[in-house]
């Protein structure tokens, strides 16, 4: 309950609307998967463990008998998943299922989430997804690095100079729904104009997984698969590595274009970044 106060707080100030506001478009209806079955409603954040919980709303929609059976390749799969979204119902439907279904979305520190966006897209890169790293990045690079006669594939730091460039949106444009795995959470979940009824923060999913399988009433019915031990703890040491030798002015802007996550979900101000 403390989170929700939290969130409809920062939701009324009046100063933060420019970074906590932003309307429930087809975008944001997108991420928004579907048990009509079980009325849930599940906001998609990717880069905080959001496969897992597909797997959880795919055995309740009743595709596979059990979280194991379900293979790997059909989990994104939008065509075969048994996954609808929100987007893909009526607005008269839509309106039903926002005001009468069990709402939530999982978070975490914004800026550790950034770092594994950066890590899992750009660095390791899945061989299934190699417009990451041939076509987006190359994009990156040629707006955003200072130095064109350096040669080396995207760097942290050409990252966050996009992401911090109040004019980043031509950029997602051309992108398209690739920016899920670094749009904020306010652009992904309308987290002040949609009334969830649960935020679960990636940093305690071991107790915030079981809380929301009860609160939507489907305790009973699976559990949340095992979390490696480790894998949800927010690492200082890691995110100030990142961070590392980036200017001030870059990582200021960052934090301007990330301040909503920050306070609407209550992480604290990375200040050991900034001074």
């Amino acid at each position: 309950m403390e989170r929700l106060e939290l969130l409809r707080n920062v939701c009324e100030d009046a100063s933060l609307k420019n970074v906590t506001y932003s309307g429930i478009s087809r975008f944001v209806l997108d991420r928004i998967f579907v048990s009509d079955k079980y009325k849930i409603l599940f906001c998609q954040t990717p880069k905080v463990g959001n496969t897992q919980w597909k797997k959880v709303l795919i055995v309740l929609n009743g595709a596979f008998s059990s979280i194991k059976k379900i293979p790997e390749s059909l989990v994104h799969d939008h065509e075969k998943n048994h996954l609808p979204r929100l987007s893909s119902y009526r607005k008269p439907e839509v309106k039903k299922r926002l005001n009468s279904y069990f709402k939530f979305l999982i978070v975490r520190d914004p800026f550790d989430r950034l770092i594994s966006a950066f890590k899992d897209k750009f660095l390791q890169n899945p061989r299934f997804e190699p417009w990451y790293k041939h076509e987006i990045a190359p994009a990156i690079i040629q707006r955003y690095r200072k130095n064109h006669t350096e040669v080396r594939g995207l760097q942290f730091e050409d990252f966050v100079r996009y992401l911090g460039d109040p004019n980043h949106r031509w950029l997602d444009v051309q992108f398209g729904d690739h920016i899920i795995h670094w749009a904020t959470y306010v652009e992904l979940c309308a987290p002040c104009e949609i009334k969830y009824d649960v935020i679960g923060h990636h940093e305690t999913l071991r107790n915030d997984a079981p809380y929301i399988l009860k609160k939507a009433g489907v305790d009973h019915l699976i559990s949340y698969p095992p979390i490696p031990p480790g894998i949800t703890e927010y690492n200082r040491t890691k995110v100030k590595q990142y961070f590392l030798g980036l200017s001030k002015r870059d990582i200021r802007r960052l934090y301007t274009r990330f301040q909503g996550d920050f306070k609407l979900f209550g992480y604290s101000k990375p200040s050991f970044l900034l001074v």
